[in-house]
């Protein structure tokens, strides 16, 4: 992209003309219906996604690209507009009731959103919005009726896919509804470019939903380096956090729900015990989120869970905490365990490990990205909480594994700072405005 731009000036005009086809939008819609930029990562159905958009958009205002993020309105406590940052906005849309509204009720909503966007878009010139990009597949539907209104070009990104999440499901959980895989199957027919967070979810795209290779664009999630960074080290880490400094501590962060398998790290830890009775007065377990999506069913379960097994009191419960004591936790932790049963790709990995703590994790979607097997933490094929047991166990018995692979862990999460994730995603919407072109082109030849 960046050849274009230093160019221009030693073109001639005509020249110039050309190249200016190949510039980057000024201003981008971003969708995000079911999770607000505002809301706690941890909390309900805010995650990784959450944080994923607001970096994204904070870096993308930071190279000229303004970014309004829209978003469903869930409380009447705030303002229809908040400035998140110099150059992003988040616009909130009425779309159903504020409260109490669960994840799956949603589709249903998707008019009222829709028009929602179509009312903010009317008080502005044509061509307000060079590009819509949206999250999630909700997002996606409304991306496409106003991408097709605007005249704009659509970016989309699935975050995760209905198809992908049916085929390995946790026992118990619910599968996606086949709505969900016929709407997906439209966005990504309607979009100019998928975004895809790794090579492997790319070939999803191609394998499950028919996508053209062309208009997939791999583009790894980043971590704010700035905030995840080993600090001022483990041992204060602990002090801050009232851990003891000598533990084995095992941490699962993130949402509690099947999908997740926080359930897998409280077995593992059960059956090292049994093995190591010796290590119970030397280990805590602290599991740091809410309920969410289809945890909400039972959300005292992993409660229960561990009375089952007799783990209790070596088990710490904290409500999902902001980005900040997030950093601390992972710095205090020997290991953060992610047995999940399907991962685009694991934010929470790549945090973990810029905090300079390696990651114990299921061998699925994108976490073999995220983590170096054997180098910056252990992945696992399944979720055999005895294979989880016998990785905790080798942490047990060489306390210098956190800091050797810790250390390693933090020099390769440096190679995913936003920075290079905002200029990867101007470059792709700079691709799809020139897709878009080319179809019109071609329409109206």
């Amino acid at each position: 992209m960046s050849q274009y731009v230093s160019r221009l000036g030693r073109r001639s005009p005509a020249a110039s003309g050309r190249l200016r086809l190949h510039r980057r939008p000024r201003r981008v819609a971003m969708l995000s219906v079911h999770t607000s930029p505002l809301h706690q990562p941890g909390t309900g159905d805010a995650g990784g996604m959450n944080v994923y958009i607001v970096e994204l958009a904070q870096r993308l205002a930071a190279i000229n690209i303004e970014v309004e993020i829209f978003t469903r309105a869930t409380t009447a406590a705030l303002p229809p507009t908040v400035e998140l940052a110099p150059g992003v906005l988040v616009r909130h849309v009425d779309a159903g009731p504020y409260e109490g509204l669960a994840k799956e009720d949603l589709p249903a909503q998707l008019c009222a959103f829709t028009h929602g966007v179509m009312q903010a878009w009317a008080g502005h010139r044509p061509g307000y919005y060079d590009l819509v990009h949206s999250h999630y597949w909700l997002s996606g539907h409304v991306g496409w009726l106003a991408a097709e209104r605007w005249g704009a070009p659509l970016v989309h990104a699935m975050h995760t896919m209905a198809k992908v999440k049916n085929a390995a499901l946790a026992e118990g959980d619910t599968p996606e509804p086949a709505a969900r895989v016929i709407g997906e199957t439209q966005i990504v027919r309607a979009a100019d470019r998928l975004i895809a967070n790794t090579a492997e979810e790319a070939d999803e795209l191609v394998r499950h939903y028919e996508a053209d290779r062309g208009k997939v664009a791999v583009v790894h999630p980043g971590v704010n380096l700035d905030r995840f960074r080993p600090a001022d080290g483990r041992a204060a880490a602990r002090a801050r956090l009232g851990l003891p400094q000598d533990a084995l501590i095992p941490l699962f962060a993130g949402r509690i729900q099947p999908l997740k398998a926080p359930d897998v790290l409280l077995r593992a830890v059960a059956v090292l015990l049994d093995e190591r009775p010796d290590l119970r007065s030397n280990i805590v377990v602290p599991v740091v989120g809410g309920p969410s999506g289809s945890g909400l069913a039972k959300p005292e379960g992993l409660q229960k869970l561990a009375s089952r097994l007799g783990i209790a009191d070596v088990v710490r419960f904290h409500p999902p905490v902001g980005q900040e004591q997030l950093a601390d936790w992972f710095r205090a932790a020997s290991v953060l365990v992610m047995p999940s049963y399907s991962e685009s790709f694991g934010l929470v990995a790549i945090e973990a490990q810029a905090a300079g703590t390696p990651v114990l994790a299921a061998s699925v979607g994108g976490l073999p990205v995220a983590v170096r097997d054997q180098e910056t933490g252990f992945l696992v094929k399944g979720h055999d909480p005895a294979a989880y047991a016998r990785v905790l166990r080798d942490f047990a018995d060489h306390t210098d594994l956190s800091a050797r692979m810790g250390g390693a862990a933090a020099r390769h999460a440096m190679g995913f700072g936003w920075d290079t994730s905002a200029a990867a995603t101007a470059d792709v919407y700079t691709a799809a405005m020139q897709e878009h072109r080319r179809r019109v082109r071609s329409h109206h030849g």
